[in-house]
C-alpha cells in the first residue's frame, strides 16, 4: 500500500531557492519514530494531515486562513514541495511542516492514534483505467490506518472531480465503522477549501466537483 507513483517533474530556480533557504525549517526528515507535533511546530495546536498537497496552493491558502491550526503535508514530488515552500515564504507562513515521504509509512510509523484532529485529500490521481483502479488511494486499508489516527470528533475530508472515484470514495469511506457522514452522500464544499483555478475552469466547462467529509466517532 503506497500513496503516490513517482512521477518526474522540473523543479524551478525559485522552487530551489526556496528549498535552500526554507527547507531546513520547514521540511521534517522521516523517521520511523512517532514524531512530536508540538515540537515540530513549536506549539499545540489542532493538525490535519494533507495528503498529496500538488503544488500547494490550496495548502497555503488553507494554512494562511486557519492561523490556529496546524498543517502537515505529505508530497513525494519535488516541485510540489518547492512550491509550497515558496507559498510558505511569500505568505511568511509558520504553521506548516512538510513530509516529502509516502503517506501511509508516516502514518504507519510517525503519527500516534488518535494525535490528528483532521485530515484532507484533494483530488488524488484517479487511475482512470479499469485494471488502474487498484492503485487508488482511497481504499479500505487505507482510510481504516488513517482513521485510528484521527481524534474522535476530527474528519476526513476528500475531494475529486472524477465522478467513478468520488462513488468508490463514499462506499468505502461509509463502510469504515469508525466513521460517520456529514451529510447525506456528497457534501457541499466547505468554505475553507479554495476553488483551484483548474476547478474553476472545470465547473465553467460544466464538469463536477464531489466533496465528502466523514466525522471520526
Amino acid at each position: 500500500m503506497r500513496s503516490f507513483v513517482k512521477r518526474a517533474g522540473r523543479t524551478t530556480t525559485g522552487q530551489a531557492r526556496a528549498f535552500a533557504e526554507l527547507g531546513p525549517r520547514f521540511v521534517l526528515p522521516f523517521q520511523p519514530q512517532p514524531l512530536d507535533l508540538a515540537q515540530a511546530f513549536g506549539r499545540a495546536a489542532p493538525t490535519v494531515l494533507e495528503i498529496g498537497f500538488g503544488m500547494g496552493d490550496a495548502t497555503a491558502k488553507i494554512a494562511h486562513g486557519m492561523p490556529d491550526t496546524d498543517f502537515l503535508g505529505c508530497e513525494v514530488h519535488e516541485p510540489g514541495v518547492g512550491a509550497l515552500l515558496k507559498h510558505i515564504g511569500d505568505l511568511g507562513l509558520t504553521n506548516i511542516r512538510i513530509l516529502q515521504h509516502d503517506a501511509v509509512e508516516v502514518l504507519q510509523q510517525m503519527l500516534a492514534p488518535g494525535v490528528l484532529a483532521g485530515a484532507h485529500i484533494f483530488f488524488p490521481d484517479p487511475w482512470h483505467k479499469l485494471r488502474h483502479n487498484k492503485r487508488r488511494l482511497v481504499q479500505p486499508p487505507f482510510v481504516a490506518l488513517l482513521a485510528s489516527r484521527i481524534a474522535s470528533g476530527g474528519y476526513i475530508h476528500c475531494a475529486t472531480d472524477w465522478e467513478p472515484y468520488a462513488h468508490q470514495m463514499l462506499e468505502v469511506l461509509a463502510a469504515e465503522p469508525t466513521l460517520e457522514n456529514t451529510a447525506e452522500g456528497f457534501a457541499p464544499r466547505p468554505a475553507y477549501r479554495p476553488l483551484t483555478k483548474f476547478e474553476n475552469r472545470g465547473l465553467k466547462l460544466g464538469h463536477g466537483v464531489w466533496d465528502l467529509v466523514f466525522r471520526k466517532r
